[in-house]
């Protein structure tokens, strides 16, 4: 790395020197594991995704390809022709229907798109034919219902330009942006596909394919709606990062690391976006140099699976020793040219750095709570699920600083059981949340934060589970200095268990996640008063918020879970803001 300049950045030290070094250490890294005709790159490593090696080794290619699309250098693009005119031979599996390769041919089509002076137009004409035919295939391959919806798009992009089966082309970019609408809920957000799936692929898929589409093909209108839903998105995203650079550790695929700063750097390059360029590149520098510094790459100048350094708790099925190499997609800053202000331009802080905040995000129902004296960000969960992906999914809460633990975290525990399914978000505001969930058949609960500063109120109603079951009641799992408090408030023993009651049961607690060396007590700084609901209802509940600042915040709960909805089903638990 270049020596750190901490005149221009003085939050990171880094510069687009050390994003060019950064992209071409990781480049020069890869170039021994390929194979002889630079087709495939094998990288080491015992876990083999479920498509299999050959698979895997493509996707080696493809990934280090795109990171070498945005570099953009000469000689290293030679090295990529010469694995595509072999790739293209025969040696790659072809792309089928909601098959691995229809994702790595989107990677590949992208960074020729990219590159089409330095690669594509110096190919043999024989080759580009291959490769045409090749990626073709992903014209008419089904794609599985979420963000690979995009991946035919973005091929459809590259082959409509350089004038393969065009009308194919144009009927795959439509079919696949059409697709996507059904998953817009408005001010910035999709869900990957159906249900309520929100995490990352937001910004580095979601997002990230259309734009780039809309912006190669230089069609205004497509950018304008495109980079205008990432304009809104990014006000939320920006808040996903803590002071430390950390990105906020939620949902699946987090091997892919700094490419969660793809969607800041997007928005810069098409002037659509609501930071300032110093704030971009504090915030995208913070993440890259955040990973770099704790071990994400390791001996041999490889990104290993895992998130600091290797991790199998952070792996999916199709994880395999290439799959990290999708932190490329951070490398899309360096499209922009060294003089663009964001380059030049001195970093400035953060939203995490600059002032406390509370943040409800509608779409996803989430209440995103960070901290300035410690550049902590807490991520309140009331709407996102994917139980495919539990725990990264389903917790009450995460944070920069923490993550989830086996021994079940954030987590309401009823009886033995911690599941938290068929999350249903119940509203968000003005400093709270909330949601409810099914924990097994019959038993259902009804959760609620409301967070100032670093402190959380978090009250939780259990209905339906018999008298006398073992209520427990969790807050963080804490690591790298920080300290977490469970403070029982109603309901609650010292240890945060409660048992149920007869009819449905309400537990309080005071909750803080915080770096701070001597924060000031909870019990000066909230309390809460929990009253029988004046209405006489069974297991109903008014619950007080009452800030040391002076002002308050009232909810109703309910836990009359046998009150049918218009369809006649029990709508379970609930908690309203009053």
């Amino acid at each position: 790395m270049p020596p750190e300049d901490r005149t221009l950045s003085p939050y990171t030290g880094y510069t687009r020197a050390h994003w060019e070094a950064a992209a071409d250490a990781l480049l020069a890294a890869a170039a021994p594991y390929a194979t002889d005709d630079g087709a495939l790159y094998h990288f080491p490593g015992e876990h083999t995704s479920s498509s299999g090696r050959l698979s895997d080794g493509l996707e080696g290619y493809a990934r280090t390809l795109l990171l070498a699309g945005f570099r953009r250098d000469e000689k290293v693009l030679e090295r990529y022709a010469e694995g595509l005119a072999a790739g293209t031979a025969g040696v790659w599996p072809r792309v089928e229907d909601r098959s691995q390769p229809l994702v790595e041919a989107a990677s590949i089509a992208l960074a020729l798109r990219l590159t089409r002076p330095l690669l594509w137009d110096r190919l043999d004409d024989r080759v580009r034919q291959r490769a045409a035919e090749w990626l073709g295939d992903a014209l008419t391959a089904e794609p599985w219902a979420c963000n690979w919806e995009l991946f035919p798009v973005t091929v459809g992009g590259l082959l409509q330009e350089v004038g393969y089966e065009p009308e194919a082309s144009r009927a795959a970019i439509d079919r696949g942006l059409e697709r996507i609408e059904q998953w817009y809920l408005g001010d910035g957000w999709y869900t990957d596909g159906h249900g309520r799936k929100f995490d990352y692929y937001n910004g580095w898929a979601m997002h990230l394919y259309p734009v780039l589409h809309a912006w190669l093909a230089d069609d205004t209108r497509l950018l304008d709606l495109y980079a205008g839903r990432l304009e809104a998105h990014l006000a939320d995203y920006a808040r996903l990062f803590g002071g430390d650079g950390a990105p906020m550790l939620q949902g699946r695929s987090l091997t892919y690391r700094f490419a969660t700063t793809a969607p800041l750097w997007l928005g810069a390059l098409t002037g659509r976006t609501p930071l300032s360029p110093g704030g971009t590149r504090r915030l995208a520098s913070g993440a890259l140099r955040y990973f770099l510094d704790r071990g994400a790459v390791d001996d041999n100048g490889l990104l290993t699976l895992g998130w600091r350094g290797p991790d199998e708790a952070f792996l999916q099925h199709y994880s395999g020793p290439a799959s990290p190499y999708w932190a490329s997609k951070a490398f899309v800053g360096l499209l922009l040219p060294p003089d663009h202000e964001v380059w030049t331009a001195g970093e400035e802080p953060g939203p995490a750095e600059s002032a406390d905040a509370v943040t409800p995000v509608g779409p996803p129902n989430w209440l995103l709570q960070s901290t300035s004296s410690d550049g902590l960000v807490r991520l309140h969960n009331h709407g996102s699920e994917d139980v495919r992906y539990d725990p990264y999914y389903t917790r009450l809460a995460y944070s920069t600083v923490t993550a989830p633990s086996p021994s079940y975290d954030n987590s309401v525990i009823v009886g033995a059981d911690a599941s938290r399914t068929e999350i249903e978000p119940l509203g968000v505001g003005a400093g709270w949340a909330a949601s409810r969930h099914t924990v097994s058949d019959g038993v259902g609960v009804a959760c609620l934060v409301v967070a100032r500063g670093a402190v959380e109120v978090r009250a939780h109603l259990v209905a339906g589970a018999a008298p006398g079951t073992q209520v427990r009641v969790t807050g963080w799992a804490v690591r790298d200095g920080a300290r977490s408090e469970v403070l029982p408030v109603h309901g609650l023993s010292g240890a945060g268990d409660g048992v149920t009651g007869d009819h449905a049961s309400l537990f309080v607690a005071l909750v803080r996640l915080t770096a701070e060396p001597e924060p000031l007590p909870l019990a000066e700084l909230v309390s809460v008063r929990v009253a029988a609901a004046e209405d006489g209802a069974r297991g109903a509940y008014d619950v007080t918020v009452s800030w040391s600042e002076g002002d308050k915040a009232s909810f109703r709960f309910d836990g009359s879970a046998g009150s049918a909805d218009r369809e006649g089903t029990s709508s379970g638990p609930s908690v309203v803001a009053r």
